[in-house]
């Protein structure tokens, strides 16, 4: 076979495999067989058939301040708890870290993450982790991501808030270290 004739069978291969893909987000389009001229009606979700109540906002009914409270978003005041799992796999990234190796420690630290996904102290570890590896970047940005989910506890914040000191020092940036610490003494 030619080069000429192997490019087509390539890009007819490709043009193939993109067919297949070519149902879109939702799942595959219906297509209706012989002798039914429509598609089936979807399944309601709720078991109440009536239409959902739509308001304008000048029209909306009054609310207490309980009810507003309670439908309004708000931060956690805690991150997750540490599984048994997360817990083993931080212990180990924590011996790893005392032999040197950072990149396994920052192997078992992510998968950490995957567990709890939620826990700041996993996020300030994977921070201590990349320190270790000389990746202040991805320090500084896993130290905000714990700050994030510390929520009120503020043992876990002044934490945070020092090792975001150390970090920016190491890169430099002087300032931000002395806003850091700043923010560490004020809890």
């Amino acid at each position: 076979m030619s080069r000429q004739d192997v490019f087509r069978v390539s890009m007819v291969a490709m043009l193939l495999s993109l067919a297949g893909c070519a149902s879109g987000p939702g799942g595959a389009i219906y297509v209706p067989a012989e002798g039914s001229p429509r598609a089936p009606e979807p399944p309601r979700t709720t078991g109440n058939d009536e239409e959902p109540q739509v308001w304008r906002k000048s029209e909306q009914p009054e609310v207490s301040e309980s009810e507003q409270s309670i439908s309004k978003p708000s931060y956690r005041d805690a991150g997750d708890e540490l599984s048994p799992a997360a817990l083993s796999l931080v212990r180990e990234a924590d011996k790893l870290l005392k032999n040197g190796d950072a990149q396994g420690a920052i192997a078992r630290l992510e998968r950490a993450q995957r567990i709890a996904p939620s826990s700041a102290e996993v996020y300030f570890k994977l921070s201590q982790a990349y320190v270790a590896g000389d990746k202040f970047g991805p320090a500084e940005q896993f130290t905000l991501k714990g700050l994030s989910l510390a929520g009120n506890n503020t043992r876990l914040q002044r934490a945070g808030w020092l090792l975001l000191a150390d970090i920016r020092r190491a890169r430099g940036n002087v300032a931000g270290a002395s806003q850091a610490e700043d923010r560490a003494s004020a809890l």
